[in-house]
């Protein structure tokens, strides 16, 4: 799609020209006031700024001992302070800021590499090398990204730093062919795809950074075409991963850098080759692939959430709004202002954001979002839908939401979840999916399904005979059917096949109903091959319920009930209780997500038939 027409494309290339320069003091002086002040006040807190040493030891930490926080934390933080100093700059234009941009420019240029230790290898899925090697660069998600900042910067103050001294940016056009363009040319990367590896986020989170830093700078024609057949072709390698329905696997916080990257890849190619790519926003996929991250959207900051992905998954703002403006989908264009304002100062100037290019966009949308919430405040509709392509049912009332994972354990990011489901009430986690803790070297490692978060006894789901699910796209939901109405939204199916045959199981028959204004109904139906279990014991079902609210036992003859806090109530008929665990939550990752912490319901079925009523 996206090659075919790069390929027909005989014109120039066009520079790539998303905002005005510094050098345009009325388009900077037209911009939110806010926004400027803000920036500026911003620039000011890294002003004198010494940025973090980042040492050999420091990167070899990876290998040594699977952290990669120390390093990265240090690594981030000089790129957030140069894209605050560059805007502060900009805001301004007084050159205040211009000796700590210099200095952040050259300490970036002079990192030995630009990819972080965990991603310092050449084959994918192979071990990481301890150092970087200076004469053969990675492409890894942050190099990529690290150009773009670079180019972003030099296409904004071009004029600044020229004055400054020329050695600035041809020390950035230096490091860029050297560190960017050669190696996009000259190796090939897994991400860049070969119509047979499975394609992620890289891809197209990648390509959008290339882009950037090749047509944001001075060059040439050759390179310029060069780079624009290479891009297209990973562009179509990437949406062959998606289904029609445009759903993405990795969840809402990865549709960050992957549907929206592939909105910004798509803009870029449509201004450096006078709207050739124009016509792709008609296209009934990519439309579906921006409506995505609307349709996964709970309330407040909460979205539906599997596999490494967070039920924090950011507020929405620019990048969404611009998204939805292209594909003509007002109501999505409504729900991103909306999380655009309810964001507040954090959404406006995205100060933890690494990619400068994002800031710059906020910077020259954000009056334009206010003033589109102020004139349209017609409610935000969101549909009962199942993407069939991934196996996501999604189904609501005024009250109640439910999501439920139908697909396989072999998702990007994937775990051992299938056939789990979650729980809001009134824009409240009742039942949880509790996403990942921070990324270590064990986390992409054969080691993976030996953390408790990857684990589906840690979902919403049965432990049979002491077995959990395991991983792969042969473990898997099988006679899957949903049925919706605007009473009832209900989906069933076999999750038998998630697990070994050392199980035991013949059948296990999961249906979630969601009974509109009313209640939510799971019910388990299973059978065994033979009537013991392979140790000669009787056959058990352990089911776990994850809790974000505290549990209060309140059971009755006729069912097990449990409060779960002021939030809602669970009933269990044909099950017994085994245990409440407390989860505490430790891991800095899943404390931005939970505020305290978590339990897990442990229920034995007392017969081959469980039912849970969620109210």
């Amino acid at each position: 799609m996206y090659y075919e027409i790069a390929a027909d494309f005989t014109g120039k290339l066009q520079d790539y020209t998303p905002s005005a320069a510094v050098t345009d003091r009325s388009a900077w002086e037209n911009l939110l006031p806010e926004w400027r002040k803000e920036s500026v006040h911003l620039g000011e807190f890294f002003l004198k700024y010494t940025y973090p040493s980042l040492s050999a030891i420091d990167y070899m930490d990876f290998t040594r001992t699977g952290n990669r926080i120390r390093y990265e934390d240090k690594f981030f933080a000089r790129r957030q302070a140069l894209s605050a100093l560059v805007l502060a700059e900009c805001a301004e234009d007084k050159q205040r800021f211009l000796d700590d941009i210099v200095n952040g420019i050259f300490a970036i240029c002079e990192e030995s590499g630009w990819q972080l230790p965990a991603h310092n290898s050449y084959i994918r899925d192979t071990p990481q090398l301890p150092l970087p090697d200076v004469a053969r660069p990675v492409l890894d998600l942050f190099s990529c990204e690290t150009g773009a900042v670079l180019a972003t910067a030099c296409y904004l103050l071009r004029d600044r730093l020229d004055a400054f001294s020329p050695s600035v940016v041809r020390r950035i056009h230096h490091e860029l062919n050297h560190r960017i363009f050669r190696p996009y040319l000259d190796e090939h990367f897994w991400w860049m795809g070969d119509g047979i590896q499975p394609m992620n986020n890289w891809t197209i989170w990648c390509t959008q950074n290339i882009l950037l830093s090749v047509f944001m700078t001075d060059t040439d024609q050759r390179l310029r075409k060069q780079v624009l057949l290479n891009a297209c072709q990973s562009v179509d390698y990437f949406l062959n991963e998606y289904g029609s329905d445009g759903c993405c696997d990795e969840g809402a916080q990865y549709y960050r850098h992957a549907g929206l990257c592939l909105f910004h890849v798509t803009e870029l190619l449509n201004a450096v080759t006078d709207q050739a790519f124009i016509s792709l926003y008609k296209e009934p996929k990519i439309q579906n692939i921006a409506s995505y991250i609307l349709h996964v959207h709970v309330a407040g900051k909460y979205y539906i959430n599997f596999a490494d992905c967070s039920p924090i998954a950011g507020r929405a703002g620019t990048r969404e709004f611009l998204f939805a403006e292209r594909t003509h989908n007002t109501n999505m264009m409504r729900f991103a202002a909306e999380d655009f304002i309810a964001g507040g100062k954090d959404t406006l100037l995205l100060s933890s954001e690494n990619n400068l290019f994002y800031r710059l966009l906020n910077g020259f949308t954000a009056r334009r979002i206010i003033k589109y919430a102020s004139i349209h405040k017609e409610n935000i509709l969101y549909p009962d839908l199942f993407y069939q392509s991934v196996g996501l049912f999604i189904a609501r009332d005024d009250t109640l939401c439910l999501a439920v994972k139908a697909g396989d354990n072999a998702d990007s990011h994937n775990h051992n979840d299938t056939g789990s489901f979650t729980v809001y009430k009134n824009g409240s986690p009742l039942l949880i999916d509790v996403g990942v803790e921070n990324y270590t070297q064990k986390t992409f490692s054969q080691k993976r399904y030996e953390i408790w978060t990857m684990q589906s006894a840690y979902h919403n789901l049965p432990t049979v005979n002491g077995i959990m699910q395991s991983d792969g796209d042969s473990y898997r939901a099988t006679n899957v059917s949903f049925h919706m109405s605007d009473t009832l939204c209900e989906i069933s199916m076999d999750i038998a096949h998630a697990y070994s045959g050392e199980s035991g199981l013949s059948s296990y028959r999961r249906t979630a109903t969601l009974h509109k204004k009313s209640k939510i109904v799971i019910r388990d139906c299973f059978a065994f091959v033979k009537d013991t279990a392979s140790d000669g014991q009787k056959n058990t079902v352990v089911l776990s319920l994850m809790s974000y609210e505290t549990p209060v036992i309140q059971t009755t003859a006729q069912a097990l009930l449990l409060q779960l806090g002021e939030l809602g109530t669970l009933a269990i008929t044909n099950a017994s209780l085994l245990a409440i665990e407390r989860i505490p939550i430790t891991d800095s990752r899943l404390k931005l997500a939970w505020d305290h912490d978590l339990y897990r319901i442990l229920v034995n079925a007392d017969q081959q038939e469980i039912e849970i009523q969620i109210y």
